[in-house]
């Protein structure tokens, strides 16, 4: 090998006496006296201790900052003071020569490279060539290189063939905004980056194929969050024909706990079935549609019980409680609790607890301390409870419990067991719902979901027969401790029902075609039924890692602005380059 025979993880108390050569860099130098040192070498593999005995090599190290790369030439001997901790710990190298491969020019560093999250993460941003030479750091990117390449196999094993798609393709509406590519050779006219392969792995579908998969690159234009990268991210994408809901399942409850138990924090994983929760009743139990079963509490409704006790923010609104056994927390505490659900959700949490001796105190104590008995025996209680309540129109209040619950199971440690990766699928989505802005009907998550009960369903609303808003559809989100990992769904792949679905929301024929014509038209050529679903790669790592944000996870991400600080990106171009793109920019107006 170029620049050295062994790595720095490699080398044993069996190599004593050999003759070796190391390449690395300098991570630490301990001077002892004019004529010893101790250096450490690190590569991709691990570390290794260089001993400087004699002047000339001192002379050779001297002058070299933290960070240089170095090859060492020398010959292995057994170390007097060992270090059980490291898998070198046996040996060190006593060199015969000593090469600078890459000087570091920087008398200081950004940040200590083992040190390295702790620093600003913009910083981290900035330097990540630097941030990545931290092994902790890398643990986390080798780790996805290992969960990319399990989950390929398995998918292999059961069928799938790997089939990439297009990245410059049509603008579609997906929900998100898209990135365009100017067309130079069309004036006017714009690619787009895919959001997904949604299409296109339908269409392959249509063409034939039986099973598709691909560790596909998605592209949006959305703001960051904690467990969402903006501007890409990656997906395992895989669609079935011929297939049904349960047969997604099937793959998935197959082809990922194995991984998880794996290469997981935690060794534990959901065996096959996972738990399957209908949208409403996970709303209804949990407060959220991507629900944490490690938490053992549920939302109960209040609404008949204390919905009409004097409190003013209950009066005519729906009332959710979560109710807490053998909470001890302070009155500090539990003021915190509130302020932070508050913040999180928007909405205000209110508070009473039964105390020692078995009565209702604290919080809004006085305004239901006159059902105290009918309240104690219908909820349970117990003494040390802590009941925390939610209230307003039946989604916020419901939406309201879903934080309480997870915030007070962070402040509550033994009612969420953290050491192992509990999967559920929520299943019986709503196939339309009313836009927040629009105030109109509109599809609740998947325009291509097939409806459940499919044209008779949809015909039976357009008579108003029933009311659109109870149709659900055959569409899936697979859920890992809290967190969303995929939605999936049964594809509508018959154009009389597409369109039919598409009239709801006051979309034709025509419009139809004309947003979908690819997909609409392969559809008339006779399509099978399908399925599929994409679980997200970064977030499955995040997972598996422990990490904070998806951001630990990712080689080379950007920060919340969508920014990529390292290569300055985005950036401006030249006018020239403009020029033959056909595009002018205009100033954007500041207030």
């Amino acid at each position: 090998m170029q620049n050295r025979t062994h790595t720095c993880n490699e080398l044993r108390i069996t190599n004593v006496g050999e003759h070796v050569q190391i390449s690395g860099w300098m991570e630490n130098v301990r001077e002892v006296s004019t004529n010893l040192a101790f250096v450490v070498v690190r590569d991709f593999y691990g570390t290794t201790q260089v001993v400087i005995e004699n002047e000339e090599q001192m002379k050779a190290i001297k002058g070299l900052n933290k960070e240089s790369t170095i090859s060492v030439t020398g010959v292995v001997r057994e170390r007097d003071s060992k270090n059980s901790k490291l898998p070198t710990g046996d040996i060190e190298i006593v060199p015969e020569k000593i090469e600078v491969l890459g000087r570091c020019r920087h008398n200081e560093l950004p940040f200590q490279i083992n040190r390295s999250t702790e620093a600003d993460e913009s910083l981290r941003l900035k330097y990540r060539y630097l941030d990545l030479r931290n092994p902790e750091v890398k643990k986390n990117i080798i780790m996805r290189c290992n969960v990319v390449s399990a989950l390929r196999s398995a998918m292999n094993e059961h069928g799938f063939l790997e089939i990439t798609t297009p990245i410059l393709t049509a603008s579609s509406p997906e929900g998100a905004r898209d990135y365009l590519v100017p067309a130079r050779k069309h004036p006017g006219m714009f690619y787009a980056l895919p959001q997904a392969p949604q299409q296109f792995k339908q269409l392959l579908m249509t063409s034939g194929f039986d099973r598709y998969f691909q560790i596909a690159p998605c592209f949006r234009d959305e703001d960051a969050r904690g467990d969402r990268s903006p501007g890409e991210f990656y997906q395992l994408d895989m669609e079935m024909a011929f297939a049904s809901q349960e047969d997604v399942f099937a793959i998935l409850e197959d082809v990922l706990p194995p991984i998880f138990a794996k290469y997981g924090t935690y060794n534990t994983a959901s065996a096959a079935p996972f738990k399957r929760i209908p949208y409403l009743e996970a709303m209804d139990r949990y407060g959220s549609d991507k629900p944490d079963l490690r938490i053992d509490l549920e939302v109960t409704d209040v609404t008949d019980l204390i919905g009409g006790c004097g409190f003013g923010p209950f009066e005519g609104n729906v009332v959710k409680a979560v109710v807490v056994s053998d909470m001890t927390a302070t009155r500090k505490q539990i003021d915190k609790l509130c302020a932070d659900v508050e913040v999180v959700a928007g909405n205000k949490a209110y508070w009473f607890k039964v105390d020692e001796k078995g009565e209702i105190a604290g919080g809004i104590a006085k305004f239901v301390k006159p059902q105290e008995a009918e309240i104690i025996a219908a909820l349970g209680l117990k003494p040390n409870t802590f009941v925390g309540l939610t209230a307003g129109k039946k989604l916020s209040a419901q939406k309201t419990a879903g934080v309480l619950r997870k915030l007070v199971a962070e402040l509550c440690p033994a009612h969420i067991d953290r050491e192992k990766y509990e999967f559920c699928w929520i299943v019986d989505f709503p196939m339309y719902e009313i836009g927040e802005e629009s105030g109109e009907l509109e599809f609740c998550h998947n325009p291509f979901s097939m409806p459940n009960g499919g044209l008779e369903i949809l015909k039976k609303a357009q008579s108003g027969e029933i009311d659109p808003l109870s149709i659900t559809a055959f569409q899936y989100d697979l859920v890992c401790n809290g967190v969303e990992l995929s939605s999936g769904a049964v594809r509508n792949h018959d154009p009389e029902i597409m369109i039919e679905a598409f009239k709801m929301v006051r979309l034709g024929e025509e419009d139809v075609k004309a947003k979908f014509p690819a997909m609409y038209n392969a559809f008339t050529y006779g399509a099978p039924p399908h399925a599929g679903i994409a679980p997200g790669v970064d977030r499955m790592v995040m997972l598996l890692a422990g990490a904070e944000t998806i951001r630990e996870v990712i080689p080379f991400p950007m920060n919340k602005n969508a920014q990529d600080v390292m290569m300055g990106a985005p950036g401006y171009v030249e006018q020239k380059q403009l020029e033959e793109l056909h595009i002018k920019c205009v100033p954007v107006e500041t207030k």
